[in-house]
């Protein structure tokens, strides 16, 4: 077992859960990770992540969506620093993106997204570039309401897995 899980696996459920907190966004997420210690290993962490995902109702999902900054933005309201430096480090490609147009691009198709969907693009940016990013996002602007929401949880849930592994290895 790793050290961060053992340290992890001793803590109070409250301690537990905010610990986690910034690998996913949903307290409900963090809360019901938390209950089911004691977790033993990555694979098994892993496994908890996707089914507490998986069980969560849709206004958890969103709370986990609020908790990031829109791609090519630097800052939003993320949970915490730990949150805010992971999105940092996941959209580093869109950040360092040199094309002008791919940039403005994004803010454009970030807006309209927002408006159509009420809600910031969610996407898996690790080892994305800007370009690929922008065509996902415009594609995904074609969704109905519910595919886009479906898209966007799987999106958020994928970006939990990576980040618990970060933090595992923290």
């Amino acid at each position: 077992m790793s050290e961060v899980l053992a340290r992890w696996n001793k803590l109070s459920l409250e301690e537990a859960a905010k610990a986690v907190l910034p690998c996913c966004g949903s307290k409900a997420w963090a809360r019901g990770m938390a209950a089911r210690r004691p977790i033993h290993d990555e694979t098994a962490l892993l496994v908890a992540s996707r089914e507490e995902w998986n069980n969560l109702r849709e206004a958890d999902w969103m709370e986990a969506f609020r908790s990031h900054p829109r791609i090519g933005e630097s800052q939003g309201p993320a949970v915490s620093r730990q949150s805010a430096a992971w999105s940092e480090t996941e959209q580093q490609q869109v950040a360092c993106a040199e094309e002008t147009e791919v940039k403005l691009a994004l803010v454009e198709a970030n807006h309209a997204y927002e408006k159509r969907f009420n809600r910031i693009f969610i996407v898996c940016a690790t080892e994305k570039s800007a370009p690929e990013i922008l065509e996902i996002l415009r594609r995904r602007l074609q969704n109905d309401n519910e595919t886009e929401l479906r898209e966007a949880a799987e999106q958020q849930r994928q970006i939990a897995q990576i980040r618990l592994k970060k933090w595992l290895s923290s």
